[in-house]
């Protein structure tokens, strides 16, 4: 309520004396913060900075904050019904939590008149009005870096211009992929559950919904005023916190394919075992069919997921809620059609890889359920 009043007062001060005798000492500014360790850091974060070099007002303006003990948070993030709000904090306060974590911070000084610096005030003193902070958050289309872009693009009484960028025109997936390859398994986890829609083609704006592309894009804009001129959107880059020394969390000892490759080899040492003893180890089969259940519901809540590019998801091929209708008769070592079912499923999980990116060690576990359902055909013509 306190950042609301002082916004407001500042407003009314510009009201009632000539704006160039208060603004003139005014910086905006984008700032774009690397990422750290932490996983919901991985991908950098942007904020707007308001900054009165005559009054020493200086606020960090912040689209990224959420309640994660808010009830049913996890539950509303996977159906993509998350909500973040603009939240509000001093400068110093903003730039220690990230000289904590070791993140370099770049600042890009707006190049805006004094009229587009009183209008991004305005704009933001009535955004964080308790009634219009709140938003509901999408990862690539509506999130802390998007919001920002967008307050000014608002705020400029002229056409801002993006120059092209070269001819590569990654992928959503590709993009995730460059801000976690450093960790596998959240490079799985967002790959499993991130469908086909993840592997199209995306142009410049829609490649800005991460922070270092923004900040690329905006030293490269230009401003085209109503009189034809045009002038650069940002007139000034300093480094607000320099890069200090980060702590890198270990990941789980094994990856994701390493992993497929020892489930793989359970699975050919237990061929080999059943089929020099005559039986089948039917504990294995009901371990991998839970396991393709389980993983297959999740496949299944995010189909009715508000993200965009989670609810044409192939792997649901391979991993889908079937198993646990005949896991029972497979316990009970009754014939089953899940033998005559689970390779067609496979054969189309593998077609599918053709047009999607399949998450890392997917291929080998394809393989050991073939294995299984080799075993168990086997076994039953016997």
């Amino acid at each position: 309520m306190a950042v609301f009043l002082l916004l407001s007062a500042q407003y009314s001060a510009i009201k009632a004396q000539p704006k160039q005798d208060l603004m003139d000492s005014v910086e905006v500014s984008l700032l774009t913060c690397q990422p750290h360790d932490e996983i919901y850091s991985l991908y950098g974060h942007t904020a707007l900075r308001y900054h009165d070099l005559r009054t020493g007002d200086d606020w960090a303006f912040n689209y990224g904050v959420f309640n994660f003990h808010a009830p049913y948070f996890t539950l509303r993030f996977i159906f993509g019904l998350t909500d973040y709000e603009l939240g509000v904090v001093p400068t110093h306060i903003f730039k220690q939590e990230y000289r904590f974590f070791g993140s370099q911070v770049t600042e890009q000084v707006l190049n805006m008149t004094t009229e587009e610096k009183a209008a991004i005030l305005k704009a933001l003193g009535e955004n964080y009005k308790p009634e219009n902070r709140i938003y509901r958050y999408n990862y690539f289309y509506d999130n802390c870096t998007s919001r920002a872009r967008d307050m000014v693009e608002r705020c400029i009484s002229g056409q801002v211009q993006y120059q092209p960028r070269p001819d590569f025109t990654p992928t959503y997936r590709q993009m995730v992929h460059e801000c976690t390859q450093k960790h596998p398994w959240a490079t799985w986890g967002n790959d499993f559950l991130l469908g086909l829609k993840a592997d199209f083609r995306t142009d410049l704006r829609q490649q800005e919904f991460l922070p270092n592309n923004l900040m690329h894009d905006f030293s490269h804009a230009l401003i085209l005023r109503s009189d034809g001129r045009q002038v650069p959107l940002v007139k000034e880059t300093r480094t607000l916190v320099p890069p200090g020394v980060q702590m890198v969390s270990q990941d789980f000892p094994l990856t994701p394919t390493e992993c497929g490759i020892l489930l793989t080899i359970i699975s050919l040492f237990l061929f080999v075992l059943e089929w020099k003893r005559k039986k089948t180890y039917k504990w294995w089969d009901i371990l991998l069919m839970s396991m393709q259940g389980f993983m297959g519901l999740i496949l299944f809540i995010m189909i009715f997921s508000q993200h965009p590019t989670t609810s044409l998801n192939l792997q649901i091929l391979l991993f889908n809620p079937l198993p646990f209708l005949y896991i029972y008769k497979v316990y009970r070592r009754r014939k089953t059609m899940w033998w005559y079912l689970l390779p067609v499923l496979t054969l189309m999980f593998l077609v599918g890889g053709i047009w999607q990116h399949y998450a890392e060690g997917m291929y080998f576990v394809a393989l050991c359920l073939l294995i299984r359902y080799w075993s168990n055909i086997r076994n039953a013509k016997k």
